[in-house]
């Protein structure tokens, strides 16, 4: 239990060794342009290995997941088609440039100063929810390990292996959200912002919906729905319909059979 709990420590020890950078650093503009760069770069080459031929690359498919991912809307298969001569490498070069510019503006409308706080707010956030999330699969790995006995395996290497694993999945999804929260945000000016508010507002307004078919022919489908919601009035003198063995109406006490439905 003790060499388990020296498994958990040591990730402890390289995690907050980040996490103290962090916070002992005002700006983080630095570990996030390596962050964006690390993330777009591994999904390009999910879609275009490195070191393969041109006929094995998934442009279109790429293309959609830069824009479904990161909002960088490119036209990659364009690109390929009026040269053919780009390379992988020069495809790669242009995507990270992209971001770049498409980050930069976000900055810029916000400014240095301002959007700081919240790169710096965005990384810690990230590391602290994935951190506790990352200590409670290592609790669960810890409660089934001892059954790779039954595999002729050594359970205390298995959990530091499989521990590794989980501990790099969690550093690529803190990379990978704290990435995309960045690169979708959707930044308003203060001007953008004082139109929205000024947007004349509707009040007092009843939304009402009617039947496809009512609406075409001009009838006035409220007509219809007050008609419908309106219980039809019986027939003047009929008599409601009671059961052979119900109690009779007439509130003598006996079965409808044995008295006025004797009659009838």
């Amino acid at each position: 239990m003790l060499e388990y709990d020296d498994v958990a420590n040591d990730q402890r020890k390289v995690l907050y060794a980040q996490r103290n950078e962090v916070l002992e650093t005002e700006d983080v503009s630095e570990t996030i342009h390596n962050l964006r760069v690390a993330a777009i770069s591994e999904q390009f080459r999910s879609y275009i290995p490195e070191d393969s031929m041109e006929e094995q690359w998934d442009v279109p498919g790429l293309q959609a997941a830069l824009e479904a991912e990161w909002q960088i809307s490119m036209p990659l298969v364009d690109m390929l088609e009026k040269e053919p001569s780009l390379t992988d490498d020069d495809l790669l070069e242009r995507v990270i440039a992209e971001g770049e510019r498409l980050y930069q503006a976000k900055v810029d409308l916000v400014g240095k100063q301002g959007w700081a706080p919240f790169e710096r707010s965005v990384l810690l956030q990230s590391i602290d929810t994935n951190w506790r999330s990352h200590l409670s699969a290592l609790d669960h790995l810890r409660q089934g390990i001892h059954l790779r006995g039954y595999a002729q395996k050594d359970p205390k290497q298995e959990y530091k292996r499989e521990a590794f694993e989980l501990f790099s999945d969690m550093l690529n999804r803190i990379r990978n959200e704290v990435v995309r929260v960045l690169m979708t945000v959707r930044i308003q000016s203060a001007e953008q912002v004082e139109v929205e508010e000024a947007e004349p507002k509707l009040e007092h307004v009843t939304y009402h919906h009617s039947d496809y078919d009512a609406a075409l022919s001009g009838a006035d489908p409220g007509l219809d729905q007050v008609a419908t919601r309106q219980p039809a009035a019986a027939p003047a003198g009929s008599v409601p319909k009671v059961g052979r063995n119900d109690p009779c109406p007439c509130g003598s006490g006996k079965k409808y059979k044995h008295c006025h439905g004797r009659l009838a």
